[in-house]
């Protein structure tokens, strides 16, 4: 099945017993990435993707993936408010939706299709004007155990509060928001230092990582992402050179750059080179 206003048909990746990541073949801003944990009662999904076409693709696949076990998706979790890891989650009303606080007060307020369409004009006809997002029923505010194999914690990066996800018995830890890999971070309202700490923490915590953009990884990749945030607080004019001159999306580099900046000098602002991206 492919969505209607982009290409997306995504691989599964089986990272352990009931534990499965479906990842876009194409990493790059957008083409975000669903994780899936299969308890007794019932599924859980790790955000919703871009868009409600997106999400009706990778959902198709994963009651496709399940259907023996005639198990319900009861639960999605969402590490961040962006219409990157949200934009789908229309198409699973009737699950029970947990993130943050900071997630939790994003997605109360009307959605922004205007700037979506602005942001990922690839993805542009998804976001008509009647768009809009699922809220949070559960909001988590401190580490918790969601399932027998489920443990969620709230740290600080992408936003005031992102969510992880961690799954001991597979060693594999779904980041989503958290990590990107071979995709240039966003962080116009986020923390890039405090970010690159909770990178370092998430990498002692398992040997695999699925990040929210780009193909699952590890410890040298999750090395990368917190060397690239760090670089945005000691480059001055450009981004110094390094492992992400390869990576896509590279227009984000002046946004993230002017963020560190900012915030190094106290200001807790969204930058100008964010509105400008957008044409604002």
């Amino acid at each position: 099945m492919a969505a209607t206003d982009a290409t997306f048909e995504p691989n599964l990746v089986e990272l352990g017993r009931g534990v499965f990541a479906f990842v876009s073949p194409v990493p790059k801003f957008g083409n975000s990435n669903i994780g899936v944990v299969i308890d007794s009662d019932g599924l859980t999904l790790i955000d919703t993707s871009a868009t409600p076409s997106q999400a009706s693709v990778t959902v198709s696949a994963v009651l496709e993936l399940t259907r023996e076990l005639a198990l319900p998706i009861k639960r999605v979790v969402l590490t961040s408010s962006r219409v990157a890891f949200t934009g789908g989650s229309s198409v699973l009303w009737s699950a029970a939706f947990y993130g943050s606080d900071r997630t939790s007060d994003d997605l109360d307020h009307p959605a922004n299709p205007e700037a979506f369409r602005r942001l990922l004009p690839d993805m542009a006809g998804a976001y008509h004007d009647e768009f809009s997002t699922r809220p949070v029923t559960h909001v988590v505010s401190e580490a918790a155990q969601l399932t027998p194999s489920i443990s969620l914690i709230p740290l600080r990066g992408e936003s005031s509060t992102n969510l992880a996800v961690y799954v001991e018995a597979a060693d594999v830890i779904f980041a989503g928001a958290l990590a990107s890999f071979a995709v240039t971070p966003l962080t116009y309202d986020g923390y890039p230092q405090d970010w690159a700490t909770s990178v370092d923490a998430l990498t002692e915590l398992a040997s695999t990582v699925v990040p929210g953009h780009g193909l699952p990884g590890g410890a040298a990749d999750m090395a990368d992402l917190a060397a690239y945030l760090r670089a945005c607080s000691t480059s001055t004019d450009s981004i110094e050179s390094g492992p992400w001159d390869r990576w896509a999306d590279r227009r984000f580099d002046e946004v993230n750059l002017e963020r560190a900046h900012r915030l190094a000098e106290g200001v807790n602002e969204v930058p100008q080179a964010m509105f400008q991206l957008l044409g604002l």
